[in-house]
Formats: C-alpha cells, sequence, structure tokens
C-alpha cells in the first residue's frame, strides 16, 4: 500500500484501483487538513481522468459520510425514514409537495436541502421566502418535528460531510465537478449521513438540467444506484425531462404559491404528475407499498383530501413561520400572493406569431431569473424572493400573434439582456405540437 499521499495520487494517475484503505487515507487527510490543497487537487484530477470502479465510489460516499456527524433517530423509525434527491433544475418546486404527502403515509422525510447557484433554484431559498420560515434546524428541533409533523426541510450543517464540503470547493477550482463518481459520492454521502432507508434519485437532463446529454445523465443515475445499493439504502432513480420548465413559476416566493396551489389541487398538471411519479417510486423501493401504481394513487388522493396540505401548513409554523400567517397561506379561500413577498412590476410578453408552443428553454428561462436577482453567483449572496416569471402558456399551446404569453415580476427595469433571453427562450411552430405527457424519460431500479 503506497505510504504517503504522492504514492497515492500516483497510483490512481496510472489508473489502478485505490483499496479502500487508501480511500480512507485519502479522505483522512482531506479532513484533518494533512493532504495540502494542491494534493487535493492532483488526486481528483487523477480521479477524473482514470474514472472510479463502483467499489471505489462506494467506499468513498461511505468515508464521506463518515468524516462528519450522522442524523441518530428513534430506534422505532429505523425503517420509516425516506428522503428525495433532485439534481437540480428550473422550477423545481417538487420537494415542497413531495415532503408532506409523503408524510402522510407515517413515513418520516429528514429532507436537507440546499441553496441555489447560478442557475438552479434552491429549496431553501425557496421557503426562506415565506416570512419567519428556519431552515437551521438542530438536531433536537429535526426530532420534534419529525416526531409531530413527519417531515421537516432544512439546511446542512456545518458537521455533517465535512470532507465532501472541502473537495466540493476544490472540485470547483479545478475543473473535476463533473466526474461521474465525484458527483455520486458527493450527492450520497449527504444523503447517507440522514441514515435513511430508502431515496429516490430525480436525475434531470435536458436544456436546464446539470447534465444535458441524456446518455451521461443515465450513467449517473446509475452510479448513484448502485452506490445506494452498497450502502444499503433502498432507492429507484428517474431520468427525467429539464428541457422546459417545471410548472408556471419560477422564482422564489412564486414558486411558494405554486406548491400552495398543486396541495390544494389547483396546480399546474407537470408538477403534480412528476411528484407523484417520485413518491410512487420511493414509496415502492422502500417496500412501504405493493405497487408504484398503489403507492401513486394513495399520494395523489392525500393532495385532494387537503391531507398534504395540512402536513404542509404544521410544518410552517413547526419551522418558524406564525401559526395566522401559515393558516392564512394555506387556506383556500385566500389568496397567498399577498402574504409573500411581491415584486413592484410585471411586464408581460407577446407571441411574435401565430403557431403552437414547440418549445420554452429551461435554461433560458433560468438565466433570465437569475439576473434579474432571484439567484446569486457566490455562496452567501442576498437574493430577491420577489422577483421571476410566469408562464401563460406550456408547449403545445395554440398561440396567437400579440397574445401574452409570459409574465414577469421585476423590481428594476428589464434590462436589454433579461429581455433577449425571455424572447430568445420561445420557439412557435406552424403545426401542431404534442404536449408531453410526462417528465419521466427512464426508471432506474
Amino acid at each position: 500500500m503506497p505510504t504517503s499521499f504522492p504514492d497515492l495520487i500516483a497510483k490512481k494517475r496510472d489508473g489502478k484501483e485505490l483499496l479502500d484503505e487508501e480511500i480512507q487515507e485519502f479522505v483522512k487527510g482531506v479532513t484533518s487538513g494533512s493532504m495540502s490543497e494542491p494534493q487535493i487537487g492532483a488526486m481528483l484530477m487523477a480521479i477524473y481522468c482514470k474514472g472510479l470502479k463502483e467499489r471505489e465510489v462506494a467506499t468513498l460516499t461511505l468515508e464521506m459520510k463518515n468524516s462528519g456527524e450522522t442524523l441518530h433517530w428513534p430506534n422505532e423509525w429505523t425503517d420509516v425514514l425516506v428522503d428525495k434527491h433532485s439534481t437540480g433544475g428550473v422550477g423545481d418546486k417538487v420537494s415542497l409537495v413531495l415532503a408532506p404527502a409523503l408524510a402522510t403515509f407515517g413515513v418520516k422525510v429528514p429532507m436537507i436541502s440546499g441553496r441555489g447557484l447560478a442557475h438552479t433554484g434552491g429549496t431553501l431559498d425557496k421557503l426562506e421566502a415565506i416570512p419567519g420560515f428556519n431552515v437551521s434546524l438542530s438536531h433536537k428541533e429535526m426530532v420534534k418535528i419529525l416526531a409531530q409533523v413527519g417531515c421537516f426541510i432544512a439546511g446542512q450543517t456545518s458537521d455533517i460531510c465535512p470532507a465532501d464540503r472541502k473537495t466540493y470547493a476544490i472540485r470547483d477550482v479545478t475543473a473535476t465537478v463533473d466526474q461521474i463518481g465525484l458527483i455520486t459520492a458527493s450527492i450520497v454521502s449527504k444523503k447517507a449521513a440522514e441514515n435513511i432507508k430508502a431515496l429516490v434519485l430525480d436525475v434531470k437532463t435536458g436544456s436546464g438540467a446539470f447534465l444535458k446529454n441524456e446518455t451521461e445523465a443515465a450513467k449517473l443515475a446509475q452510479s448513484m444506484l448502485s452506490c445506494c445499493h452498497r450502502l444499503g439504502i433502498k432507492a429507484s432513480a428517474l431520468l427525467t425531462d429539464m428541457d422546459d420548465p417545471i410548472g408556471n413559476m419560477v422564482g422564489n416566493a412564486l414558486e411558494v404559491i405554486e406548491v400552495i396551489r398543486c396541495l390544494q389541487c389547483q396546480g399546474p398538471a407537470d408538477l403534480l404528475n412528476l411528484t407523484i411519479s417520485l413518491g410512487g417510486q420511493l414509496l415502492h423501493a422502500g417496500g412501504f407499498s405493493d405497487s408504484v401504481e398503489e403507492a401513486s394513487k394513495k399520494l395523489r388522493k392525500s393532495i385532494e383530501n387537503k391531507e398534504a396540505l395540512s402536513k404542509f401548513c404544521a410544518m410552517l409554523k413547526c419551522q418558524g413561520v406564525d401559526a395566522t400567517l401559515a393558516d392564512n397561506l394555506c387556506d383556500p379561500d385566500l389568496d397567498p400572493t399577498a402574504l409573500l413577498p411581491q415584486a413592484k412590476s410585471t411586464t408581460c410578453f407577446q407571441c411574435h406569431q401565430n403557431g403552437y408552443i414547440q418549445r420554452i428553454d429551461a435554461m433560458d428561462i433560468a438565466v433570465a431569473v437569475h439576473m434579474l436577482g432571484a439567484g446569486r453567483n457566490l455562496p452567501g449572496e442576498p437574493i430577491n424572493w420577489a422577483v421571476g416569471i410566469e408562464l401563460l402558456h406550456k408547449p403545445g399551446d395554440q398561440v396567437l400573434k400579440g397574445q401574452n404569453w409570459i409574465k414577469v415580476y421585476h423590481d428594476q427595469p428589464l434590462s436589454d439582456k433579461i429581455e433577449i433571453k425571455i424572447k430568445k427562450s420561445l420557439e412557435i411552430s406552424q403545426t401542431p405540437v404534442q404536449p408531453k405527457k410526462t417528465r419521466v424519460l427512464r426508471v432506474f431500479t
């Protein structure tokens, strides 16, 4: 076994498999600081160039998980802890609908989520658009909320997976972010640290996804699935289409409004159907239902009978939202818009010709919303919760020249760059366009 960090780096540089003990030494070196940043960067580049076998990925994931604290729960919850992870998209507010819907089943959902960076929106940013919502929970608070409600959505503490946090920062500046094994270890280690029994992975592909190529996205789905199974997590993965935004709203407060409408059975079909697809696979993979179809039917019913809405309202109250505000937000007879941050101005854009909407490019929309102020370029930057866009039409819709197709919510006058991005996102066909029946492209189990 190599006795020094340079020896470890050289071994992987030469394309050889690392032993479990060697991977353990690498992660220890990262966590303790005994391995220098240039050495960590060199090892990451060696991995990027030579790859990792499934065993190496699983060991790296396990060691990253064990590099810090893990979440511990009462013994009686061991078999009912579940979660979902998305690789990030545009208008992706599925977690906010899925977590409370799952909680109606009696499972526990300790959802540790992230913030937005670059074009992808963050689940925590959306929730913080709700006045008072607290994403920084102590472990004691997490246990209490899971006991009372069955779900919470919170941020990662600094004690969880410190090795991943350090390697990710170095990957970001060494052009080694998009390596399948490293992505797998980064994602699964954080989920494994939750000590969950079952996990569903939403791996997105297309314009608004991190991995735009479907083949590469499928490789990531299979890699994460294999890693989960090796670590004893029951998992399934869905490859989903991210060519156009999910739902009609993109922007923090706007997406919260759409989540509430979805839980009130008034939301867009694509958001509801994707939520049901992911939840059905998760409940079946975890052994909570005999079939995906049965689980999906029960999930849909939990939304139709407002049980999921009640769980969402209870979660808001437990995570710091004033009880009256939470009740009013979730009241079907009240408009939640007035209770959340609102932009100063709105501007609509019109279709430039008659026809059928072929496409609304997710990346163009995401970049436009980011430029409005809804996103950040660096961690810790402030964001504007109120701004965003609302799609008034979706792909497949017939439209007329001069008809409004999008509404922009903004505080500052729209720049030429934003207008260009928005106009560029729309493609109109002269022939009818078949709406997509589902965003799910493939299912891996």
